[in-house]
């Protein structure tokens, strides 16, 4: 049964994508027999063309693609130079996973309240440093450029490109090669950029790809940071797929595929730079310059990276404020009353979506978990890497997901749902769940499970154990902590889904995040407070299980507690 493993996921990984990608395509060309299309065209194209307003939202979501991984991956490598075995890396390291597991709509509320005009920021400095006494008349959230929407995913995007970079370090040996470059001379910074950094970005690359192309289309975020007219393209999109008039369902199937295109498109862009910095950082790494800009890097690392925590963090804090504020006047810093009124009424409506979410991340997680121990096992057992097999032939195919934008091949998917007559259940939400899900358990566990020691199962073997158990008795007890982080991950992943959960759910599955999305338009900063906090706080009790659980059960056994 192991073996039917790597062939189930694989199909798992593929088969949902092409599907939706198919199903797709032929509406974009006028055929969809349901709908009253019997014949291929080319009058979808022609009405998405004539949108108003289309070139600028393709625009800017290139451009939030790019420029968020840029600066995302720029903050990742210039933290990792400068502040490598310093005390401000060591407590970086131990946030990286309660901010990797604040969903993406909550860090966008945060971020939206505090740099709104009248957010925590400008009330802490009006009127004293402002003269302000009303806010100011500034469209900062939800501006035209999208520089609020690219601010809000940097945010989100560095805790996992520092988490991906973290598990690839140890393949290079960064002490032993920043070493050999301060024996010539090379201060500490400058030495990991020119001899660390372009070994660690080929381990990274699927990585800063699946960034490029959640961040060139993402939903919820956008509808909460993003601009407004024009939208960006996956916004526009979901609301034409959603349009009371059936017949856009044309229009949308033919702009999911000008998405793709557009991911397609930053993906390559993203490959011509690369190219470029490699030919320019050439000449730079080879230029034998020692010392000159090193503590501007250095300062540069360690003052990004606080700036992204610092903001994150006090987002959350500033939802929580908003959740128990009272009246609460313009320019005041604190509101003049706290109060639970706001927890009081929204309690009522908040236990269905919060069960709704806890059951499915649980079941998707659980899912995910089982084929993830049962791949990797088979990995072990028959002695085969998976870029040696040929279902998980490479890394690939777990980014698949990933790479490929949800909004692209989420439409098709309904469409062939709806062909097979499967309703909008909980069901169906969940095995959308699961195609997300399950790559960020594989590659959360599947580092510290192969870095397993096999010894410890060849003794299990040698009493007298079966191999199965020896993975029941031995394995799993002995990687209970990465399994358990491994689940906290899957949760979060789960808790954060928007577009899965509204398409395949068709609105009548109703989670935490569609309910904190869907009041984003309303501007109740109580509400939203209470939503987004609740949403916030679903993922972060995963991750205090995940580390508290491991010492609780091995209080006497302290090797046990973070076994790899």
């Amino acid at each position: 049964m192991l073996r039917l493993a790597p062939w189930l996921i694989g199909t798992l990984l593929v088969g949902p994508i092409l599907a939706g990608l198919a199903m797709a395509a032929l509406p974009a060309f006028g055929y969809l027999p349901a709908l009253g299309g019997d014949r291929f065209s080319l009058a979808p194209w022609r009405e998405l063309f004539a949108q108003p307003g289309l070139a600028r939202s393709v625009a800017i979501s290139l451009a939030s693609g790019l420029v968020t991984t840029a600066v995302s991956l720029a903050v990742v490598l210039l933290f990792l130079a400068g502040a490598s075995g310093s005390r401000l890396d060591d407590g970086i390291r131990r946030l990286v996973s309660p901010l990797l597991s604040i969903p993406h709509a909550a860090a966008a509320f945060g971020l939206a309240f505090l740099i709104a005009p009248s957010g925590l920021l400008a009330r802490l400095v009006s009127p004293t440093l402002t003269g302000w006494e009303r806010p100011p008349d500034a469209l900062i959230v939800q501006d035209p450029w999208g520089l609020s929407l690219m601010a809000g995913l940097v945010i989100k995007e560095i805790p996992f490109l520092l988490l991906m970079s973290l598990a690839a370090l140890p393949q290079l040996d960064p002490q032993r090669r920043v070493a050999m470059a301060r024996s010539l001379g090379y201060r500490p910074t400058l030495a990991w950029l020119k001899v660390v950094a372009p070994a660690l970005y080929p381990l990274i690359r699927l990585p800063v790809y699946a960034v490029i192309a959640y961040a060139s289309s993402v939903v919820d975020v956008a509808m909460i940071l993003g601009p407004t007219l024009p939208p960006t393209l996956a916004v526009s999109l979901l609301g034409w797929f959603n349009d009371p008039d059936l017949s856009r369902r044309f229009m949308a199937s033919a702009g999911a595929l000008l998405q793709l295109g557009l991911t397609l498109s930053a993906l390559a862009s993203w490959w011509c730079l690369e190219r470029l910095v490699r030919r320019l950082g050439r000449g730079w790494v080879e230029g034998g310059q020692r010392r000159r800009g090193d503590l501007v890097l250095r300062a540069a690392g360690k003052g990004l990276i606080l700036l992204a925590g610092t903001t994150a963090l006090v987002g959350i804090a500033g939802l929580a404020l908003n959740s128990l504020a009272g009246f609460w006047r313009f320019p005041d810093a604190l509101p003049q009353a706290v109060t639970l009124q706001h927890w009081q009424r929204a309690l009522p409506s908040l236990a269905g979506p919060v069960t709704s979410t806890l059951v499915i991340a649980a079941i998707s997680t659980l899912l995910a978990l089982g084929l993830t121990l049962a791949a990797l096992e088979n990995e072990q057992r028959t002695g085969r890497h998976p870029a040696q097999g040929r279902v998980l032939s490479a890394m690939g195919l777990l980014y698949l997901p990933l790479i490929v934008p949800q909004i692209a091949f989420l439409f098709g998917l309904v469409v062939v749902m709806e062909s097979l007559g499967t309703p909008p259940t909980h069901g169906l939400v969940i095995f959308g769940h699961l195609l997300f899900v399950l790559p960020y358990v594989f590659l959360s566990l599947s580092e510290a499970y192969r870095r397993f020691d096999p010894r410890w199962s060849r003794v299990a073997l040698t009493l007298g154990a079966t191999p199965d158990g020896a993975f029941w008795r031995v394995r799993l007890p002995m990687l209970l902590a990465p399994v358990l982080t491994a689940m906290a991950v899957g949760l979060a992943v789960s808790i954060g889904q928007y577009l899965p959960t509204l398409l395949l759910g068709a609105g009548r599955v109703p989670t935490v995040t569609t309910e904190a999305v869907a009041l984003a338009a309303g501007g109740n900063r109580r509400l939203i407070g209470v939503w987004a906090l609740v949403q916030a706080s679903l993922p972060l009790v995963g991750f205090l299980i995940a580390v508290g659980l491991p010492r609780l059960l091995w209080t006497h056994r302290r090797g046990m507690r973070g076994s790899p």
